[in-house]
């Protein structure tokens, strides 16, 4: 026997929706204006299918599905490349938007990716037969990044994530490594800025910047660094003066 699974996506309206995943690459396969609004969209083996819905709000969509690619960083740098030559930056916040890629504690590497209808896009390599949640660290500061990046990239509660880095960072009787200050500031910038606070995101993405790091400790966080170099491309993130 062979199966395919295909999810079926709510929008308001289909064309901002296919203009985005054409934008990724993808090509419009059908498209059906009445009875009833109705797309398919394909690239490669990933097939998308969608449906119109008059009062529906993308900014309360739960909708979500998983794709499972062999090469996720390949992957995304098409789209972001894709999304940068369509709207003329790579969209961090609102709708659409597209997330960082990370090793999640969960044996995958990811990202996520939301289009117009609000529809979160989760797609990853697995790096691990085991899929359950790794224990948080004891260590302070890696227990604080580990649960921080859970909230950010998981459960997309970005205020969760900056209460726990604004508490340890407080701390006066415990220091951070360069490796872990670096990576807490550039995710505290992160979620600042999906909280529209960019005054805030460009302080932190200030002092993410300045942090002294060796070669190898700057190996050790090429995603981070590559993160902190997208998000100082975001509008309203650059320091004044």
């Amino acid at each position: 026997m062979s199966e395919k699974t295909i999810p079926i996506l709510p929008c308001r309206t289909i064309q901002p929706v296919l203009d985005f995943y054409t934008a990724l690459g993808f090509e419009v396969t059908f498209q059906q204006r009445s009875p009833n609004p109705f797309a398919v969209v394909q690239r490669g083996g990933i097939e998308l299918q969608f449906f119109g819905m008059k009062k529906y709000e993308p900014a309360e969509s739960f909708s979500t599905c998983y794709v499972l690619t062999d090469d996720v960083d390949t992957l995304y740098e098409s789209f972001r490349s894709g999304l940068r030559a369509a709207y003329g930056r790579i969209p961090t916040r609102g709708l659409p938007r597209i997330g960082p890629l990370k090793d999640m504690s969960y044996g995958v590497r990811q990202f996520l990716m939301s289009d117009p209808g609000g529809n979160c896009i989760r797609i990853g390599k697995k790096t691990s037969e085991d899929q359950h949640h790794r224990p948080a660290p004891r260590e302070t500061f890696a227990r604080a990044l580990h649960n921080a990046a859970l909230f950010a990239d998981s459960r997309e509660d970005p205020r969760g994530a900056a209460k726990i880095i604004d508490r340890v960072l407080r701390l006066e009787d415990e220091q951070p490594t360069p490796v872990q200050l670096l990576r807490l500031l550039v995710l505290r910038a992160d979620v600042a800025g999906r909280l529209g606070d960019d005054t805030t995101s460009a302080r932190l993405l200030a002092e993410a910047a300045a942090v002294q790091l060796s070669d190898e400790e700057r190996e050790s966080v090429r995603d981070d660094l590559a993160r902190l170099d997208e998000l100082q491309e975001r509008p309203g993130t650059r320091p004044a003066g």
